[in-house]
């Protein structure tokens, strides 16, 4: 049965990196996430009793320097929704991490569900596939607490309404369908010296620090990351 389903992931994966590819010829840079902010920032982690998540690099007090990169994923013309994602890179110990969020709904299976949006401000970001932990599978959302109370996914609107402003954003944790428990913060605001980065964000390559990865996971994605990460 395993063997089965490993094939279904790979050809999964396989059909995700033919999506890519096709899209690749008319979008020979980025696929997909074509137009983004730079952001910088800091990702600070709780200190004080908690609900562990069974990572230990989360369930551990302490402070991350971050960039980052809110995008629209699929690339839509900017009068229309679309999937919004944010991506987070840091270094840990000489090692680089990315954590990559989408927006999804908060709750039971609609945090496993993509949705379209206009505003980042209103919107709930997931990790939707797992991280492998001691006490199971975890996923981690972010949703905002601080900053303008909208901020449009179009570039010169983004940055015009944040401006000097910080956008603030609690981090949680939680199981599969379990409660969401806070882990942190992440706190934004625009790079000084650059609109968008030419930076290509990979949770495969880089994985979260301590955190484990499921072989379905690496499968669906890893085909379709190795696609995106050519510059051809």
């Amino acid at each position: 049965m395993d063997t089965v389903s490993s094939k279904v992931q790979a050809l999964a994966g396989s059909a995700f990196a033919a999506l890519f590819r096709a899209i690749k010829v008319v979008r020979p840079h980025r696929p997909i996430h074509p137009k983004g902010i730079r952001l910088v920032g800091t990702l600070e982690r709780d200190a004080g009793p908690r609900e562990p998540s069974g990572i230990p690099w989360l369930d551990t007090a302490g402070s991350n320097v971050v960039d980052a990169r809110l995008s629209r994923s699929i690339g839509l013309p900017d009068a229309f929704p679309d999937i919004i994602g944010l991506a987070v890179r840091f270094t840990e110990q000489d090692k680089l991490s990315d954590m990559l969020l989408a927006t999804t709904g908060p709750t039971g299976l609609g945090r496993f569900i993509l949705r379209l949006r206009r505003d980042a401000a209103s919107a709930v970001f997931s990790s939707m596939m797992p991280y492998r932990s001691d006490r199971g599978p975890v996923l981690i959302a972010a949703r905002t607490i601080g900053g303008p109370a909208k901020l449009p996914v179009e570039p010169s609107a983004f940055r015009s309404l944040l401006g000097n402003e910080s956008w603030t954003l609690e981090l949680h944790h939680a199981s599969p369908l379990g409660p969401w428990n806070r882990f942190g913060t992440l706190t934004l605001s625009l790079a000084d010296h650059a609109a968008d980065t030419p930076e290509r964000f990979d949770p495969v390559l880089n994985p979260l620090p301590t955190a484990g990865t499921y072989g379905w996971t690496r499968r669906l994605r890893e085909p379709s990351y190795a696609l995106a990460r050519r510059r051809d």
